[in-house]
């Protein structure tokens, strides 16, 4: 599906109204094709319902390890999901367009971000809840998990689309796009655990979630810049 940001008679959109236009475009194509979103879903299904089989069923045991087994899970859900980012882009040419475009590219690469963050980090915070209450994480820690997820996802899909970026002509390239992003998402899974072990035993956990919120601040103002560059790299080569 490409798109067009300008008319004849509309010279030129202005930046925030190619943010939004660039943003409903891939929300529709994600609706056209629910398998993008679903996919990744039913993998953070299966890594939380695996978890059990193989370490042990006993509730108190799972208890412990609900905390690291849901952002594990949403943390590979991530990555399953980012490898189509920019390739169905670069396969159907809407790419060059985005490069060729008169806006900046960094705001339409956050457009991308952010839309790859509402059909798949949101499903992946709703999701988390249930998860948490399968494998028997205390009531009182469900704000913990909810809040870090929902600063952590965002950080995440914009970590991981600097990857997405730099692999985007790589045939094959989702086990390079994991090795490239696995390292960054450290800080992100130790603070988000950190919260959610804090909550359980009754500590504070808010400065996990400043510091999520501070890297996520950090994201916002250098990632969308560093996943243009990445683009631009390639298309000059």
């Amino acid at each position: 599906m490409s798109f067009n940001f300008s008319t004849p008679s509309e010279p030129s959109l202005k930046g925030g109204k190619a943010f939004v236009t660039l943003l409903k475009r891939d929300l529709t194509l994600a609706l056209r094709s629910p398998g993008q979103t679903l996919n990744p879903m039913a993998f953070y299904l299966m890594v939380a319902s695996l978890f059990p089989m193989g370490i042990t069923p006993n509730p108190q045991t799972l208890a412990q390890l609900a905390g690291g087994i849901v952002w594990i899970g949403a943390l590979l859900a991530v990555l399953l999901s980012l490898d189509s980012l920019f390739k169905s882009d670069s396969d159907d040419g809407s790419l060059d367009q985005l490069l060729l475009s008169p806006h900046p590219l960094p705001l339409l690469v956050l457009a991308k971000v952010t839309a790859h963050w509402l059909t798949t980090g949101v499903a992946l915070i709703v999701m988390a809840p249930v998860l948490a209450l399968m494998l028997h994480l205390p009531a009182h820690a469900f704000s913990a998990l909810c809040l870090s997820l929902l600063l952590g996802t965002p950080l995440m899909s914009l970590v991981g689309a600097i990857g997405a970026a730099l692999t985007v002509k790589v045939q094959r390239g989702g086990v390079l796009l994991t090795l490239l992003s696995m390292p960054l998402y450290i800080p992100v899974l130790i603070f988000g655990t950190g919260a959610v072990r804090a909550a359980m035993d009754g500590l504070p956990y808010f400065g996990h979630l400043l510091w999520l919120a501070a890297l996520l601040v950090l994201a916002l103002c250098l990632a969308p810049l560093a996943i243009a560059a990445s683009l631009r790299i390639l298309v000059d080569s």
